[in-house]
């Protein structure tokens, strides 16, 4: 893991690198999601369907998922010290190049692009977080994260 304190950040940008531990994604996860959303579509959660007839011969994640697991991987990345809070500020880019069939092993490659104050003790920072799969040349997901760091 990489911790930066807060006041340092800013010169860190466009150099930051860094990633989290790989994570096994299991059907119990993707039926859990499934289940939290509605989104029951047989190629998450109709193992034997999928097997047979789903390009990838297995269930896969749902994009959403795999988007969500940025709250927990990115933590265990990158560590902003000096901070009251870190909240989730939302995304500019979003996109999901390749499926993740459950069984693989994913983690975060994160890197720092932009650091903003934006007053009231508040900082920006814009992260390009690339979900990659083990084994995998296509990632699993791009996205441009925005962490909002409250002191």
């Amino acid at each position: 893991m990489t911790e930066i304190h807060l006041d340092e950040l800013d010169g860190h940008k466009g150099r930051l690198c860094c990633y989290s531990p790989w994570l096994t994604i299991t059907q119990e996860m993707v039926g859990a999601f499934a289940d939290a959303t509605g989104d029951h579509q047989w190629i998450h959660v109709d193992v034997e369907r999928a097997k047979r007839e789903s390009p990838w011969k297995s269930p896969v994640a749902h994009g959403y998922l795999t988007v969500s697991l940025i709250a927990r991987l990115n933590p265990q990345a990158l560590r902003v010290t000096g901070t009251k809070a870190t909240i989730n500020y939302g995304m500019n880019k979003l996109r999901f190049p390749a499926a993740v069939p459950v069984g693989s092993d994913i983690r975060t490659k994160v890197e720092l692009i932009g650091v903003e104050s934006v007053g009231d003790n508040r900082t920006l920072a814009m992260y390009k977080t690339t979900i990659e799969i083990d084994g995998q040349d296509k990632p699993a997901c791009v996205a441009e994260n925005l962490a909002m760091y409250v002191v």
